[in-house]
């Protein structure tokens, strides 16, 4: 009677144990877009850029205004950047504050990449090319809001 009883309370322990390893890798129902960016900026210590862009989302597009403040940077540069929005639950989650710690120096131009989260959980990851003179090393901050 006693090894019946332990039997039942291992089987539960192990069926408790698969449902909760099951429903932790089930998906979300956050999703991906797509996010092309163009900013520029421009400083002596403090500087500060803006630019424009476009989530692709569910099928539709969605215009961007970009604006942002560094502070540690010297220079003037303009990047065009391509890249993914990772946990988007609608695209309104893309609207919010992004801040990054980087370092970084280009001359006349060079590659330059960026992952930066807001408050939303929505991760950017960003690639492209920089164009123009900047050395940074700086604490940046990056304003998305929908036009």
């Amino acid at each position: 009677m006693f090894g019946i009883s332990r039997a039942i309370k291992c089987c539960a322990a192990a069926l408790v144990a698969a449902t909760m390893v099951f429903a932790a890798a089930s998906p979300s129902k956050a999703e991906t877009g797509t996010v092309r960016m163009t900013v520029t900026k421009a400083g002596f210590i403090v500087g500060a850029g803006g630019g424009n862009g476009v989530l692709r989302f569910r099928g539709h597009s969605y215009p961007l205004s970009i604006g942002g403040v560094s502070v540690g940077m010297i220079g003037i540069a303009s990047a065009d950047l391509v890249g993914r929005a990772y946990h988007l639950r609608s695209a309104g989650d893309i609207v919010g504050t992004y801040t990054a710690v980087s370092a970084g120096i280009a001359v006349a131009g060079g590659g330059k990449v960026a992952r930066l989260q807001n408050s939303n959980g929505v991760v950017l990851e960003l690639q492209g090319r920089q164009i123009g003179a900047e050395l940074s090393l700086s604490l940046s901050g990056m304003t998305v809001s929908m036009r």
